[in-house]
């Protein structure tokens, strides 16, 4: 029976992988938040290391899908860590 060998590019692929799975079940379970800043940087990290396993064997669906999923991750973290500044004072006030 022959194992399977997996590229260091691959092993990050499956860590990411693992990383969105977790993600999701976190939120689903309610361990997670969905605008919260542990779920945006999982996903964040997840679709990276899903487009790291990319330099193997390039696939556009692939890269369309997890460059949108990034983007969007990092959309939530701006989005999560502008809400948590406090609001500054206008001089006109």
């Amino acid at each position: 029976m022959m194992g399977i060998e997996l590229a260091w590019n691959d092993w990050v692929g499956v860590t990411g992988t693992l990383m969105a799975l977790l993600a999701f079940y976190l939120l689903q379970a309610g361990r997670l938040s969905g605008t919260g800043i542990v779920y945006q940087l999982l996903n964040l990290f997840a679709s990276l290391g899903v487009l790291v396993s990319l330099f193997g064997k390039f696939n556009l669906a692939v890269f369309l899908l997890e460059g949108a999923w990034g983007a969007i991750s990092l959309y939530g973290i701006g989005r999560t860590l502008r809400s948590r500044r406090p609001p500054t004072s206008s001089p006109l006030a």
